[in-house]
């Protein structure tokens, strides 16, 4: 009797399992999706469009960043960012900004974040990244490599 005791514990111990899986694996999926997520448009005025992976996707208010994502502005567009150390962008129009580079430890503040600036203007109030080493931080221009050290800055390209 103790056999048949025995295989029902297996049985029902492969029935939790196989329960467990699906929600496993939506919970690591849900996890992946959040960790692309490197901000968030907050502010969108005019033309403003997002290039991701080969697409082009509409810069609308609540849209997330991921990194590679490029930001462009037209004639009449800007473009308000909060990023997820709490750094803030203000993109002008006729603006081309590259989001090259991303990283945020949330516990340690640690991180790296990298941005190419090609055409039109930009403002920033660095976060936490910059807060905790100011040398993390840096905005690539056609003719200079901006490494920020204090905590607020605009840039103007022309072209």
């Amino acid at each position: 009797m103790a056999a048949p005791a025995a295989t029902f514990g297996v049985l029902d111990m492969i029935r939790s399992i196989a329960r467990f899986v699906p929600a496993a694996m939506l919970l690591a999926a849900a996890s992946l999706a959040s960790a692309a997520d490197i901000g968030q448009i907050k502010t969108s005025k005019g033309d403003v469009s997002i290039e991701r992976g080969g697409a082009t996707l509409p810069g609308t208010v609540g849209t997330r960043l991921e990194a590679a994502d490029v930001l462009r502005t037209g004639p009449d567009g800007s473009a308000g960012v909060t990023m997820s150390d709490n750094s803030l962008l203000s993109i002008g129009p006729n603006s081309v900004l590259a989001l090259d580079a991303y990283r945020f430890d949330t516990t340690t503040h640690q991180g790296q974040f990298d941005a190419t600036l090609s055409k039109g203007s930009l403002a920033v109030v660095s976060g936490k990244i910059a807060k905790q080493s100011p040398d993390a931080m840096k905005v690539r221009t056609p003719a200079s490599v901006l490494g920020v050290r204090g905590t607020e800055f605009v840039v103007e390209v022309g072209g």
